[in-house]
């Protein structure tokens, strides 16, 4: 199973700079996490793009759904990225991955990994989609989605 989980609610550079999750995103990813386990998400690994948002989102993913996973900040997740870079390290990967990160590359690597192309796939805000291939990565499709 692949996890793209977008970061949680984040306070504005204005407030502080690294942009950590405001109180509302630190409760909306509490439950976003302990939805995804209970749908059955258990990553073996956890990677996030390093930014602190990501960080603090995909820490409460690993609480939540497999705290004996790895969890790693990983390049390829930055929110300007082309999603190739990611879709290609996930070509023959056997261990469930759990991606936390921005706005605009995980719409664009959803549709990627769905369509082929980069658009007409919708993400939700904050929220997350499981996905599954039966190819060692060349084509996946969606199995669910949380909103926040």
């Amino acid at each position: 199973m692949l996890l793209l989980v977008h970061h949680g609610d984040a306070v504005g550079p204005e407030v502080d700079s690294q942009r950590p999750l405001s109180d509302a995103g630190r409760a909306g990813v509490e439950r976003l996490a302990s939805q995804a386990a209970a749908r059955g998400a258990k990553p073996d690994v956890v990677w996030h793009s390093g930014k602190l948002r990501a960080r603090q989102t995909a820490d409460a993913i690993w609480r939540a759904c497999n705290a004996l996973a790895e969890l790693s900040a990983t390049r390829d997740l930055q929110p300007d990225d082309p999603p190739q870079w990611i879709r290609d390290r996930l070509r023959g990967e056997t261990r469930s991955v759990a991606l936390v990160g921005h706005f605009p590359h995980l719409p664009r690597l959803l549709a990627l990994l769905v369509t082929g192309g980069e658009a007409g796939v919708d993400f939700p805000i904050h929220g997350c989609v499981a996905l599954v291939t039966e190819d060692e990565g060349d084509a996946w499709r969606e199995i669910w989605r949380i909103d926040r």
